[in-house]
């Protein structure tokens, strides 16, 4: 109920009762605006916080979107490493005196010298290797924008908890000021014989039943506050002015739409792709494992009664141990290829519930809105008007027309609740499929 309809019946009930104890019978008429039309467009001021600062506030401040894409740049500076050759081996040596670097003369096996060596992989294993590398990276990547967008999904969904919260006390306190107000009424008739004595002590009774709920609200308000500065990296405790109010989003896509994209864009499935490229790399390079790789290495010796001497060596391994090495580290590369396509999967078939139970609970949320926008509330405030008409000419108790007008009130905490669990469901949406859909 608006605040217009509060004080029309406020002013209702105040000419009912001094008309009551003058003996007439003054006309009453209210009017109850739907809730839909309560709900302006978002506006940030001074008193209130618009949610789009929120979440860039949260994508610059949060430790764990930091973390991830520290991971990222660490994952990426590895690739160049894995490219590169091994380092060279540089060696000194000699053989003669025990004193460093000495030699006998006379002696043509005495000498000092230095060498070096150089460890060379078979073609292509190098750049294997940068290739795993490189989808590990971008795999860490998608890790971080899923991370990224899950962290917005949330500080939007602590937002319109936030928000419905706040509504709620809100609308709750409005409502406990103007029950004390029709309390003071109906002791006011009692006291003039127009009234019983059961009304006072119910309308004491719903106002105790408020200051219950008051409690329950201020807690849920308290919670999503909190909730909200640690999204933030802020204090549990820190003050956040009250949430902007929000036009309603529109659902501008159909469900198949939403599959399709949730195929293109879902960081799972992009995640799982990578690691399957990474494991199909793994696998080239198992196979190349079979074949050896090589070393190059130089020596100087210098003999103190003999000339000088050049020497080259050229190596290679010979992979005789293959049955229990490289074949097995083919198969494990293939195992692991297979595991990350199945993963793919189901990767993509948790993705089509989840995307439905999120449309679903949208729609229904969509629906429950027109409903309460359409139907209750209107329907409510009819029964609301009649009751009150009933009441005045003695047809209807007080109890039914206070159990009325708090069916009324309830129906507004309700919408405001509705709306803001429709919104938390496209935001949930938004990580599955990469558009942004609470706009």
């Amino acid at each position: 109920m608006t605040k217009k309809t509060k004080v029309l019946v406020l002013i209702g009930f105040g000419c009912l009762a001094i008309g009551n104890s003058a003996g007439q019978q003054p006309p009453i008429s209210v009017t109850v605006q739907s809730p839909s039309t309560a709900v302006p467009a978002q506006t940030a001021d001074q008193f209130s916080v618009g949610l789009d600062a929120l979440v860039a506030e949260a994508l610059q401040k949060n430790p764990g979107i930091q973390s991830a894409l520290r991971q990222v740049e660490a994952l990426r500076h590895r690739v160049p490493q894995v490219k590169t050759l091994p380092d060279p081996q540089v060696s000194v040596g000699w053989a003669g005196n025990i004193a460093p670097f000495s030699v006998q003369h006379g002696d043509p096996s005495s000498y000092r010298g230095v060498g070096a060596s150089q460890a060379l992989p078979y073609p292509g294993k190098l750049k294997l290797r940068g290739e795993i590398a490189d989808r590990e990276a971008e795999a860490a990547w998608w890790n971080y924008e899923a991370a990224r967008r899950k962290l917005v999904a949330d500080v939007k969904s602590a937002y319109f908890d936030y928000f419905a919260a706040s509504k709620a006390v809100e609308i709750t306190k409005k409502n406990k000021d103007l029950l004390q107000k029709l309390s003071s009424i109906a002791e006011a008739r009692y006291r003039v014989g127009k009234g019983v004595q059961q009304d006072v002590l119910r309308s004491q009774v719903e106002i105790s039943l408020l200051l219950q709920r008051l409690t329950v609200f201020e807690q849920q308000q308290a919670t999503g506050q909190a909730r909200l500065n640690t999204l933030l990296y802020r204090d549990p405790e820190a003050p956040l002015p009250s949430p902007a109010s929000f036009e309603c989003a529109q659902i501008d896509h159909s469900l198949d739409e939403l599959y399709t994209l949730a195929r293109e864009q879902d960081t799972g499935l992009q995640r799982e792709q990578r690691m399957i490229e990474r494991d199909q790399y793994a696998v080239n390079l198992a196979h190349k494992d079979y074949l050896p790789d090589f070393g190059v290495s130089y020596m100087y010796q210098q003999r103190p009664d003999l000339p000088d001497m050049h020497g080259f060596t050229f190596t290679a391994n010979i992979p005789i141990y293959y049955r229990t090495k490289q074949r097995e580290g083919v198969r494990e590369a293939a195992a692991q290829l297979a595991s990350s396509q199945r993963s793919k999967e189901n990767q993509q078939t948790e993705l089509y519930f989840a995307v439905k139970q999120q449309y679903l609970l949208a729609k229904s949320s969509e629906q429950l809105l027109k409903l309460y926008s359409k139907a209750i509330v209107p329907q409510s405030s009819l029964a609301l008007e009649s009751s009150m008409a009933s009441y005045q000419v003695g047809t209807v108790d007080f109890l039914t027309l206070l159990t009325n007008f708090t069916v009324v009130l309830d129906y507004e905490v309700s919408y405001y609740r509705e709306l803001a669990n429709y919104q938390m469901a496209l935001a949930n949406l938004e990580p599955l499929v990469g558009v942004e859909l609470t706009k």
